[in-house]
């Protein structure tokens, strides 16, 4: 193997831990899950049964859909009431709310 090809093996290498680095520093600076506070198609990921991950909720404010939000704020965060006037807040745990039919 020549050293040019050991030179880019190991940049490649070292370029996949710093951005694996990096995706755990955002989970981990602060961010919680927040269920219920996404729009259709915006959730972050796990969205229940019959989706696969982020961006496959399909009802606004999926009781069992959640984004990453800053600590602190997804129980406080401002969102449209429901139908029956009821208010309507994220959760730090999933939510039975919102379902799709």
């Amino acid at each position: 193997m020549s050293n040019a090809t050991k030179t880019l093996v190991l940049a490649s290498a070292v370029a996949s831990a710093v951005a694996g680095l990096s995706t755990t520093a955002a989970a981990q600076s602060g961010d919680v899950k927040c269920f219920g506070v996404s729009l259709a198609g915006a959730n972050d990921c796990a969205a229940g049964p019959g989706t696969t991950c982020a961006g496959t909720s399909t009802v606004d404010y999926q009781g069992n859909a959640w984004t990453l939000v800053p600590a602190g704020t997804c129980e406080t965060m401002e969102l449209p009431a429901m139908a029956d006037g009821t208010e309507r807040m994220g959760s730090l745990e999933e939510l039975d709310r919102d379902l799709p039919a």
